[in-house]
């Protein structure tokens, strides 16, 4: 099976990729392009996975860098291949033509944003805690600190999991209250004391807030089993572990 890369036309014409599970080599739990070295797959078929990516970004399998995601505000500036001591960090910056920035998720954000004027391009795994610490507003920083114009930065966040599907408790809520009041429009009533929180709605918001032109590809990772992996979906399932998707892009 071919991989399904999905593009966005405000990224263009600078090349990158929402990748969906299809096309890759895993089998069982983790069945298609499962690019996470840090989930319990085999690690030389999670290395065939990357090479089919880096393939398709042509670039060569040592330039299609990742970090050590840890849920963090952290971007790492990149210039070149980071070899095997990954930082830990969870956005990365770059205006190195050939590098390719590679994002895992699995129901988190995967954020891609790209200056065309300057060439200056970045990557951000964002979830709830990444995007309430700052995560999105800190990978913009960055690439303004390269020269890049706030004013003509794109950014596509790529499938995630949605508002209808992401069901949390009252302590989540409040951890969002206690930072912003005005927070609580991106939370609907759920059953009993639950909610439904809306992570791409406000990934848009602290983009937009944030002096940027935003979008959402609109996939919902959690409810399409066929096409992305989705870590609440494994865990609703007693599923032992799940896959891990990649977003990319390079100049």
């Amino acid at each position: 099976m071919t991989l399904e890369i999905i593009t966005a036309d405000s990224l263009g014409p600078i090349r990158h990729g929402f990748f969906t599970r299809r096309g890759g080599a895993s089998s069982g739990v983790f069945a298609g392009l499962n690019c996470g070295a840090g989930s319990s797959d085999q690690s030389e078929i999670v290395a065939i996975n990357r090479a089919r990516v880096a393939d398709a970004m042509e670039v060569a399998g040592d330039q299609l860098v990742s970090v050590h995601q840890v849920h963090s505000a952290k971007v790492e500036v990149v210039e070149g291949p980071l070899g095997s001591s990954k930082p830990q960090a969870d956005a990365m910056v770059t205006k190195t033509p050939g590098v390719a920035l590679g994002v895992l998720t699995a129901d988190c954000q995967p954020v891609l944003f790209a200056d065309h004027d300057t060439g200056v391009i970045g990557a951000a795994h964002a979830g709830w805690r990444g995007a309430l610490d700052g995560v999105l507003e800190a990978t913009i920083d960055a690439m303004t600190s390269l020269g890049a114009n706030r004013e003509t930065i794109k950014a596509v966040i790529g499938p995630s999991i949605s508002q209808r599907a992401y069901e949390v408790g009252p302590e989540f809520l409040d951890s969002f209250l206690a930072e912003d009041p005005q927070y609580a429009r991106f939370f609907v009533n759920g059953d009993e004391d639950k909610f439904h929180f809306d992570l791409p709605g406000f990934g848009l918001y602290k983009l937009r807030s944030a002096g940027v032109d935003a979008e959402w590809t609109r996939h919902c990772t959690y409810s399409d089993a066929d096409r992305f992996y989705s870590y609440r979906r494994a865990t609703h399932a007693r599923e032992a572990d799940y896959g891990r998707l990649i977003s990319v892009i390079r100049l």
